[in-house]
C-alpha cells in the first residue's frame, strides 16, 4: 500500500514538474511591460482604450504594436502625463522576475515639456520663451540624471531577468510652424529641438550606466516634424490633448521600428495582420488596465495649451508692446520683431 502511494506521490510530481517546465518558458518569453508617459501611451493616435483613466493608451502606440508582431503578453502600464515619480509610485509594482521585456519613455514631463510649448507658443511679444528653455534644460541637465538612475535601479531590481529598453523623444520642428494660432520662431523651433537632443544625450547617459539600450527615434522621424508633408507629429490639435504627440504613422513609422530591435532582437515593419492584431487587442488591454484604474488616477495630464490672446496676461503685454489684438497683421509685425530681438539677445548670451 505503502509503495503503490509512493509510486503515485512519484508520478504526481513528474507530472507537476513537466508542467512547470513545459509552462515557465511560455510565460518569461512573452512577458512585456510597457513602462511611460504619453510618449508611449499614444497619445496622439486618437483612439484610446476605454480603461477608466486618462492615460490615453491606444491599442495602435509602439508597445501594442510590437506586442502583436512578435507575440509578447503586454501589460500596458504607460500613462498620459506620467513624471519619474509616478511611474516609480503607480507603474513598477508591475514588474517582476519573470518579466523579460520592459520599455520605458519619461523625464520630458519632469522637465516641463508641455509648459515649456505652451510658453514658446504664444507671441514673442507675450512670452519668454528663451527663459522656459533655460530652465527646462538646467533641470535635464542637474537633476533629471540622479532620478532616472534611481528608477532605472529600481526597473532592474525588480526585474532582474528582462531585457530594457530606454526610449528616448523625437525632435518636433523641421523649421516650419504652419499652425494659425501658435507662433514658434525658426530660432525658438531649434531651441526646442536641442532641448530634446539634451533630454535624449541625458536619458541615454543615464541609461547605458545602467547596461539598459536606448532607443533614439530622432533619425526617424527626419522628414515627418510638424508641418512637414508627411506629419508623424501633431501640431496645435483638437482636441488640445493631441498636440505635439506622435501620430498613429509616428508609432507605427518611428517608434515601432525604433524600439523593437533592442527590445526584441527583430525589426520590425508595419503589416495590415499587426495592424490588426493589435486593434484586435484592445478590449483585453482595456480590462486588464481598469484594474489599476485607482493607481492611475493620481497621474496628471499635462497637454500644451493654445494661446489664449484674451487672457488678462496677454492683454496687458499687447499693451506694452503696441499691439493691436484686432489685428493679425499687427500681432504678427510685432511678434517678429520682438522674436529677432530675443534670437539676436539669446545668441549674445544675454
Amino acid at each position: 500500500m505503502t509503495t503503490v502511494r509512493a509510486m503515485g506521490l512519484v508520478a504526481a510530481c513528474a507530472a507537476a514538474t513537466s508542467l512547470v517546465i513545459s509552462a515557465a518558458p511560455a510565460q518569461a518569453a512573452t512577458s512585456y511591460v510597457a513602462l511611460g508617459d504619453s510618449y508611449s501611451s499614444g497619445t496622439g493616435t486618437r483612439s484610446y482604450l476605454n480603461d477608466g483613466t486618462t492615460c490615453q493608451r491606444s491599442a495602435l502606440a509602439y508597445p501594442s504594436l510590437i506586442a502583436a508582431a512578435k507575440g509578447l503578453t503586454l501589460n500596458f502600464r504607460a500613462c498620459s502625463g506620467a513624471t519619474v515619480a509616478d511611474v516609480t509610485n503607480t507603474q513598477l509594482a508591475s514588474l517582476t522576475a519573470s518579466t523579460t521585456h520592459v520599455s520605458i519613455s519619461v523625464g520630458g514631463n519632469d522637465a516641463g515639456f508641455a509648459n515649456v510649448l505652451t510658453e514658446c507658443a504664444k507671441p514673442a511679444w507675450a512670452s519668454n520663451c528663451n527663459g522656459a528653455i533655460d530652465t527646462a534644460q538646467s533641470y535635464i541637465t542637474n537633476v533629471l540624471p540622479g532620478r532616472l538612475a534611481t528608477l532605472y535601479t529600481s526597473i532592474r531590481t525588480k526585474a532582474p531577468n528582462a531585457k530594457v529598453v530606454v526610449v528616448g523623444y523625437p525632435r518636433i520642428f523641421q523649421g516650419e510652424d504652419c499652425n494659425a494660432f501658435t507662433w514658434f520662431s525658426p530660432t525658438e523651433q531649434a531651441r526646442l529641438n536641442q532641448m530634446a537632443d539634451l533630454l535624449n544625450g541625458r536619458t541615454s547617459a543615464a541609461a547605458g550606466a545602467k547596461a539598459f539600450s536606448f532607443a533614439n527615434p530622432t533619425s526617424r522621424f527626419l522628414g515627418h516634424a510638424v508641418c512637414d508633408d508627411v506629419e508623424w507629429i501633431n501640431g496645435l490639435s483638437s482636441p488640445v490633448s493631441e498636440s505635439y504627440h506622435p501620430n498613429r504613422a509616428g508609432h507605427s513609422g518611428g517608434y515601432a521600428p525604433a524600439v523593437s530591435t533592442p527590445l526584441t532582437g527583430s525589426s520590425f515593419t508595419t503589416t495590415s495582420a499587426t495592424l490588426q492584431g493589435a486593434a484586435a487587442s484592445a478590449d483585453s488591454l482595456a480590462t486588464q488596465q481598469r484594474g489599476y484604474a485607482s493607481r492611475d488616477a493620481s497621474i496628471t495630464p499635462k497637454p500644451v495649451l493654445a494661446p489664449d490672446l484674451g487672457s488678462a496676461q496677454v492683454k496687458a503685454a499687447a499693451a506694452r508692446a503696441g499691439v493691436d489684438l484686432s489685428s493679425r497683421a499687427s500681432i504678427d509685425r510685432v511678434d517678429r520683431a520682438y522674436a529677432a530681438r530675443q534670437a539676436a539677445e539669446h545668441a549674445a548670451g544675454r
